[in-house]
């Protein structure tokens, strides 16, 4: 599962734009999936909540004419300059440039990732289903929130409800709007630019950048000559180059794989935890329980493995091999996620047998269980090189 945000937007903004809103928040999305649960999965009344007295026309919204690949973040503790996307959208590889408000809000309680947005053109950077929702964007336009599938299926957010949005020390009841992934690593929550003006977001301090043919480590270098000096850069979501054996065989030398004593420590520690309840979010007993990736990272932390932090890095962390061959140790994915197709949602480990260590979602408890093959993806044999690198 997702777990909030913890790495991508403390990067880029820092703790200043917490401090704002305390004083007044490995596999991509598949873009090119063409269909989706609107249809697919019973129409789109089970995702959006309804309009109800929203008061906006139709036309409030203006209609998806394209659809774009979020590749960077640029953002900056506070709103950059008026003219920053117009020098943006100069610099060659640019596609298209779109100004958001970013920051780090409490969701229901939850940390998470929050972008306040112009959902007329905001929606063509997200997954398919959720580009293609007008009601979706409707609502969020009418001032509800949109949060990702997985806060509201395993974290407990229910469509529909008011949830309070801010800081700790302010906080305004908004109501769940839409469960709608936006394909945008750690970004689990999104409002219009006037409620996140109203929650004390700092006003257009980010942009998201559309670059599908240009080099971005040279487009990063290049953007940091037009932009202001504290404005920082993300890269969303990035290609991880793995290795692949010549002879279609999963290597077994030191430091490819894990060790069998490091796998007997991860399943220990992942034991010790068996009966804690599931947090969304949680990574730690002080949180009192883990998420179903904050486990895996706590578990192979303890056998001195590091993996990253949410289950779509941790299903890149390395070599991909079908359930024939799982052992124990090995990951276990899912794709649970309709608003996202192809988006690893959920992550256990493998103990043998039939049978994982997981913490399945809001309400259960982290259990031993029979492996679930419902929208299973895979195994994937840890590659300890490999999962450090993704950390970072």
């Amino acid at each position: 599962m997702r777990g909030p945000s913890r790495r991508l937007l403390p990067t880029v903004i820092g703790v200043s734009v917490v401090a704002t809103l305390v004083a007044n928040i490995a596999l991509v999305a598949a873009h090119s999936q063409k269909s989706g649960p609107w249809s697919a999965q019973g129409g789109e009344e089970r995702y959006v909540a309804a309009s109800s007295d929203t008061r906006l026309s139709p036309a409030a919204v203006a209609p998806l004419t394209r659809r774009l690949t979020p590749h960077l973040l640029v953002a900056a503790p506070s709103s950059l300059p008026a003219d920053a996307a117009a020098r943006v959208r100069q610099v060659k590889g640019v596609r298209a440039a779109e100004i958001v408000d970013a920051a780090q809000a409490l969701v229901d309680g939850k940390r998470v990732g929050l972008l306040g947005v112009q959902p007329s053109s905001f929606r063509a950077f997200t997954p398919r289903p959720t580009a293609e929702s007008d009601a979706l964007w409707r609502n969020v336009a009418g001032g509800d929130v949109a949060i990702s599938f997985t806060m509201g299926s395993d974290g407990g957010v229910k469509l529909g409800s008011k949830v309070p949005i801010g800081g700790k020390q302010r906080q305004t009841q908004t109501r769940v709007g839409a469960y709608a992934t936006m394909g945008i690593g750690e970004i689990d929550a999104v409002v219009s630019h006037d409620t996140a003006q109203s929650l004390g977001v700092p006003r257009g301090n980010a942009i998201l950048i559309s670059a599908p043919k240009a080099d971005l480590a040279k487009l990063t270098k290049q953007l940091h000559r037009v932009l202001p000096r504290q404005a920082k850069a993300i890269e969303l979501n990035p290609k991880v180059d793995l290795p692949r054996p010549s002879t279609g065989e999963v290597p077994t030398a030191r430091g490819q794989v894990l060790t069998a004593h490091q796998i007997a420590l991860a399943i220990q520690a992942a034991e010790t935890k068996l009966g804690m309840p599931y947090v969304w979010g949680g990574e730690s007993d002080a949180e009192g329980g883990y998420d179903c990736s904050g486990l895996l990272q706590y578990a192979f932390a303890q056998a001195g493995v590091r993996l990253p932090r949410v289950a779509a890095d941790q299903a890149r962390a390395g070599w991909v091999i079908p359930f024939s061959q799982a052992q124990p140790g090995d990951l276990l994915t899912w794709a649970h996620d309709p608003t996202a197709p192809g988006y690893i949602s959920h992550i256990a480990m493998y103990l043998g047998n039939g049978r994982m260590i997981v913490a399945p979602r809001t309400g259960d408890v982290i259990k031993i269980a029979p492996v679930s093959f419902r929208n299973f993806m895979g195994a994937v044999r840890i590659n300890p090189r490999q999962g450090s690198r993704i950390a970072g």
